[in-house]
């Protein structure tokens, strides 16, 4: 055998001894732990407190009827009557039915300038030139948004409506498109607008079920909850020269224990309409009514058969 040939038969063992070297090393590489980035942010951080409610939770009371006895006969096409504090409908006739709202209409008018507006921003009064009821705006005058406010809540005036929406940026147009959006918001799936008064229009209706979801919504801004409660009041123009005097068209407002407003509406296809909130003993009740051939009566027997005939229980828990 040749030198050569030893040297060759001599590196075949060190070559083995080398890669079995090389695999061991390996194994303990992968097996041991070490900083893996995953593994450091993972397992090693801190677990995301779950946060904690109070464990006492006291249910709303809810209305019980303990007479049995059944709602009155009522005028009305559609009828909702909802319990605030316990989210409860009491009664419905009709509730899906798409009736025209009327100036119920201007609940949500009122929204939309409350959501854009300040109640002490000063708005100029463009075209006031509109039918039905008006609180006599002129042109030019400058009024502030809270006077608007009484004016479209309180007395029901048009001229009040048109001059909220005039001022919106894109104007009237879109002022009820801001209506409509915010209608999807509050996920009234019956409701659509095409004015912010409540002139009649194959494509402007709700529903009782919708405008009491409305209502209750609009109820929680105090400055609306205040408005509605007003029976008379006096507005002023800017620079004090202009006054319009404003009353309530709600008829039980100050008649009714407990009635608090909201808004009252009519027109020849929409027949009599009424939004209003009841508050007795702690219990607050809204009814609303449309196409009604007496909204006051209507609306009269429902709070006398709540008051009357239901009382309010706590679930147990």
């Amino acid at each position: 055998m040749t030198k050569k040939r030893e040297n060759k038969i001599e590196k075949k063992p060190k070559s083995i001894l080398k890669l079995l070297s090389l695999f061991l090393l390996s194994l303990v590489i992968f097996f041991i732990p070490g900083q893996n980035y995953y593994q450091a942010t993972t397992l090693n951080a801190q677990t995301p407190k779950i946060r904690e409610f109070p464990l006492e939770f006291t249910p709303a009371p809810y209305p019980v009827n303990f007479t049995q006895k059944e709602p009155p006969t009522l005028s009305a096409l559609s009828v909702a009557v909802y319990d605030l504090k316990s989210q409860t409908l009491i009664y419905q006739k009709n509730p899906e039915t798409r009736l025209f709202p009327a100036s119920t209409t201007k609940i949500m008018t009122a929204l939309v300038a409350l959501d854009f507006y300040k109640p002490q921003d000063i708005l100029l009064v463009i075209k006031p030139d509109v039918i039905g009821r008006k609180m006599n705006l002129k042109v030019g005058e400058k009024i502030s948004v809270e006077s608007l406010l009484h004016g479209l809540l309180v007395h029901s005036a048009n001229d009040a409506a048109q001059t909220l929406a005039q001022n919106y940026p894109g104007g009237v147009k879109d002022f009820i498109a801001a209506m409509n959006i915010k209608a999807r918001n509050l996920n009234l799936k019956q409701t659509d607008f095409s004015n912010v008064i409540g002139v009649d229009s194959t494509n402007h209706y709700t529903t009782v079920l919708d405008l009491a979801r409305l209502t209750t919504f609009a109820l929680k801004n105090p400055l609306f909850k205040k408005i509605i409660a007003t029976q008379k009041i006096t507005v002023q123009s800017a620079d004090g020269k202009i006054n319009h005097h404003l009353e309530n068209l709600n008829e039980l407002l100050g008649k009714i224990s407990g009635v608090k407003g909201v808004k009252t509406g009519w027109t020849e296809y929409a027949g009599e309409c009424l939004v209003a909130l009841t508050e007795r003993n702690g219990h607050d009740i809204l009814t609303v009514v449309l196409k009604s051939q007496d909204r006051f009566e209507d609306t009269r027997k429902l709070i006398d058969w709540v008051f009357e005939n239901f009382r309010w229980e706590t679930p147990p828990i």
